[in-house]
């Protein structure tokens, strides 16, 4: 049997008739770019996230900088992130002329270790990105509690996460501002780029919406330098229908999660560490990410037998050549750097089988009997 890491065919063969609706309906009106689409995709955004405003734009990647933006962060400035994850968060701080300031995570959920925090704030912080990562939320209340304390802005970096829940309350809607993205493999994903930043506040919606557009309100009239990042009509479209499957398809790969869960732990294999779900927090699963010592040798064996896995990620953020200018000498994290050692995700999307599951299960075993 071969299981694919993804299989984004299967999933379009279950919502075929409805996209070809979607994209023949845009293609009719003749209106490509900002139109009725992204509008209504918005406002269901805002809605499903449990925010007052939801602003399209080109990419996650360009959600946190123009986030990053919208709350005055520029030159000099210093924003607290975790040193392990995906680049696009510390690349968005860079690209605004700040400062990542790297904290180490968590190794139960792989998100930011909030006891960490606090000690890295200096008087030239101006922001907390916590990225919500594999699927899991971040420790929201005691970062919004050291935010408060020191009157900063949270922006949650929702790319894994869209519908994952802590407390009762969607990510996106706890800090002043999420960031969403639709790239294909997501939770939520298009088929292409795209991206939305959801916020109550007006303010930073209205900037978002300037900083998209050029910088402009009216035609050839602009208020300040943006740039062109904006949501095409199409996206929007296509995005709306599968909005209307996500929390089914959620929920899907939850139960993905639990099988492979009940599976590995029939048996006892010293060092294997699996996802955990804390209390009072919904995982959404976007990876199922499991920590082995023996990763190389498992994973090679893996792809013998046909089963697709990935390490997201091999190496921290701190270890990363683009970043180097901005990592203190002689520090570590040593979550991030032992953590990035034995990572390994294997398959999961809401169209995986049970059959798969258990095959997937079955080659790991093989794999660890191989490897020895």
């Amino acid at each position: 049997m071969s299981v694919p890491f993804i299989d984004l065919k299967a999933q379009y063969k279950t919502i075929k008739r409805e996209v070809s609706e979607a994209i023949q309906r845009v293609l009719d009106s003749g209106q490509f770019i900002l139109g009725p689409e992204v509008e209504s995709l918005e406002q269901e955004i805002a809605g499903y996230c449990q925010t007052k405003f939801a602003v399209a734009v080109a990419s996650g990647t360009d959600a946190l900088e123009l986030s990053l933006r919208s709350c005055g962060v520029g030159p000099g400035d210093e924003v607290i992130t975790p040193a392990y994850g995906f680049i696009a968060a510390a690349e968005a701080i860079v690209t605004v002329g700040a400062v990542p300031v790297f904290v180490d995570i968590e190794s139960a959920t792989y998100t930011l270790d909030v006891s960490a925090i606090e000690s890295k704030i200096s008087t030239r912080t101006k922001a907390i990105l916590p990225v919500h990562l594999y699927g899991h939320p971040c420790a929201m209340d005691p970062i919004l509690a050291v935010a408060q304390r020191h009157s900063l802005r949270i922006i949650e970096d929702c790319a894994q996460a869209i519908g994952a829940m802590t407390g009762g309350r969607k990510v996106g809607g706890i800090g002043h501002i999420g960031c969403l993205s639709f790239y294909p493999t997501k939770n939520l994903g298009g088929y292409g780029d795209g991206g939305m930043v959801v916020t109550n506040d007006a303010d930073i919606a209205d900037q978002i919406r300037l900083l998209r557009g050029h910088g402009s309100r009216e035609r050839y009239q602009h208020r300040m330098i943006g740039r062109n990042s904006r949501l095409d009509e199409l996206q929007a479209a296509i995005l709306r229908v599968k909005l209307r499957h996500l929390d089914s398809w959620n929920e899907a790969r939850r139960n993905r999660a639990l099988r492979y869960t009940q599976q590995f732990s029939k048996r006892p294999i010293p060092g294997l560490i699996l996802p955990q779900e804390l209390s009072g927090c919904r995982h959404v699963y976007h990876l199922y990410t499991l920590r082995t010592p023996q990763r190389e040798a498992i994973q090679q064996r893996l792809a013998g037998l046909g089963v697709e896995t990935q390490v997201a990620y091999p190496q921290p953020l701190t270890a990363q050549p683009a970043l180097s200018p901005w990592i203190p000498k002689n520090c570590h994290w040593p979550s991030s750097e032992a953590i990035c050692r034995e990572v390994l995700s294997v398959p999961i999307y809401p169209e995986l089988t049970a059959e798969q599951v258990d095959w997937v299960v079955e080659t790991f075993f093989q794999a660890l009997d191989k490897a020895g």
